[in-house]
């Protein structure tokens, strides 16, 4: 994670010699701002009797801090913003590259990491014997939303020296100055324009070998339907084939049996004809016969 350098004071960088009272001095704070705030007072004073008279006028000075940002200052001090913070980024990205289907998809990701890291702040402050209020509970919300969305704010929620919470918007440095004890950190660094247009190209990337893996499957589909219809096609074409096959062979026994038939009948009609005319021979002799008698 980068951090931009401290700001020049009066045109100069600050000393080592400040920074190392600076140093000094956030130790200090980080201590006292882990202790539940009813104790903070009584553990300033005797940290500052216990100190050189220049360190002690400063660790008076640190003011305590309210129960909403004592819990956020738990919260990151039990390492669970890294993911509030990489969202952030995220976020931030997707604002520049106007991906309005990405900044919908982060915008529910950040309301509902915002709302979960809240319950976990509450629930470590509870477990260090400390209620927190409706109303502290919304400004714990506030104040990790605004870490979300500001570098500055971010920054200044991670150094686990907040003494009063913060909201999203325009920060001017009086104002962050309040809100940390001890020194102010710099903001939190966006990366190099060149690993932006990285990360931008990469995606870029992925996404068109989502479209052409997702095109594949599509066209994966496609064929496997088409395969299984022309299948069935085919095993019907094949079915009527057969069919077709088996009717020809009736076909040709039927003409076969119409033949025999047909040849059988013409016999028949030959035996036919010539028994009719051996029965009108026997009539026409039984009608001599009678008529001869007759005459007898």
């Amino acid at each position: 994670m980068l951090i931009r350098r401290p700001p020049r004071k009066n045109g100069r960088v600050p000393t080592d010699t400040a920074r190392d009272g600076d140093d000094e001095l956030d130790a200090v704070a980080a201590e006292l701002y882990a202790l539940p705030p009813d104790q903070f007072t009584a553990a300033r004073n005797a940290r500052a009797g216990a100190s050189d008279r220049s360190l002690a006028a400063r660790i008076k000075k640190l003011p305590k801090p309210t129960v909403a940002a004592w819990a956020v200052d738990l919260l990151a001090r039990d390492g669970q913003l890294a993911d509030a913070l990489d969202l952030a980024a995220a976020l931030r990205e997707a604002q520049e590259d106007l991906d309005a289907a990405e900044l919908a998809r982060l915008g529910k990701q950040r309301r509902q990491l915002v709302s979960a890291l809240a319950a976990q702040a509450v629930s470590l402050a509870e477990d260090a014997g400390v209620t927190i209020s409706a109303a502290a509970r919304e400004d714990v919300e506030k104040t990790i939303n605004a870490a979300v969305m500001d570098a500055d704010a971010a920054a200044a929620v991670m150094t686990g020296r907040l003494v009063k919470p913060l909201e999203a918007g325009d920060f001017e440095p009086a104002e962050l100055a309040a809100a940390v004890g001890g020194s102010v950190p710099g903001s939190i660094a966006p990366p190099p324009r060149d690993d932006l247009a990285e990360r931008r190209a990469r995606k870029a990337a992925e996404k068109a070998a989502r479209e052409a893996e997702r095109a594949v499957n599509e066209a994966e589909r496609e064929f496997a339907q088409l395969e299984a219809r022309r299948t069935k096609t085919q095993e019907r074409l094949d079915h009527v084939r057969e069919r077709i096959d088996d009717l020809r062979r009736d076909l040709e026994r039927l003409e076969d049996e119409e033949r025999a038939a047909s040849e059988q009948l013409d016999a028949l009609d030959e035996e036919h004809r010539a028994a009719a005319s051996r029965v009108r021979a026997a009539a026409e002799a039984s009608e001599r016969a009678t008529r001869a008698l007759d005459e007898l």
